[in-house]
């Protein structure tokens, strides 16, 4: 299983929000590529970036700050946050991106997002984002009426390579993942489930790995490493175990 740190980006700056609320923003950097190369000092071989601000507008807002990532980063980046055209799409992977993050676009033009999976094999992560087992768009600022479960299966033969899978209402306030309904989508989709969203410590960590063989690719963890509540390198041993 995949330990993905994670590496927010706001106004350049690395933070932390609670619940996806912008307001509710804690900055614990202003150098994004020197806090990836400390990941990768730890262990880390994935990275996961997302762009706050252009989850929000729409396009990119902190191009230079993720150049800085790509460039300095010696292993995989994945990157979401705003990402919503072709040319997006491939100006990321044409920088180095090794994988892109789609949210708001696979809910409201997912044959754009299946054409860019067939493109891009195995390069297009559709992110869930769930508030109430419903999934939410727009920086988690809109919430729609369309169930987590049927959001998932209508990419599962689409060259997608995983879900994203968020339970907002844990994100960024330590309250531990939930790692049952992260099981669950697992269970009821065919593709690759990377589970994000409140990760407290290596407990976390562990009963997230022993699900692996039902589909649990990965984990996305920030404000637990950001506030030395978990050990980067003891979660990336505990998920490769």
């Amino acid at each position: 299983m995949i330990v993905f740190p994670a590496i927010d980006l706001k106004g350049g700056e690395v933070v932390r929000l609670a619940e996806g609320d912008m307001d509710r923003a804690t900055v614990y950097g202003d150098d994004p590529a020197a806090q990836a190369l400390l990941f990768a000092d730890a262990g880390a071989e994935h990275v996961h970036v997302v762009d706050l601000d252009g989850a929000f507008a729409g396009e990119s807002r902190n191009r230079e700050a993720v150049e800085a990532i790509v460039a300095q980063f010696p292993g995989h980046v994945q990157l979401g946050g705003g990402i919503r055209t072709r040319e997006a799409v491939e100006g990321w992977f044409e920088l180095g991106v090794s994988r892109i993050v789609i949210g708001t676009a696979a809910l409201k033009d997912p044959e754009f997002v299946k054409d860019m999976a067939r493109e891009y094999e195995g390069g297009i992560v559709v992110a869930v984002d769930a508030k109430d087992g419903m999934v939410a768009t727009g920086g988690w600022a809109e919430v729609s009426d369309v169930p987590v479960a049927d959001m998932a299966r209508r990419f599962e033969d689409a060259g997608v390579a995983s879900l994203l899978f968020t339970d907002i209402g844990r994100d960024g306030l330590l309250k531990g993942c939930n790692i049952d309904a992260t099981v669950e989508l697992a269970r009821r989709t065919d593709l690759p489930v990377i589970a994000s969203g409140g990760v407290k410590g290596l407990d976390d960590i562990h009963i997230l790995s022993m699900h692996a063989h039902e589909g649990i690719e990965g984990v996305i963890t920030g404000r637990a490493l950001y506030d030395g509540r978990l050990d980067l390198a003891a979660a990336i041993a505990m998920g490769a175990r």
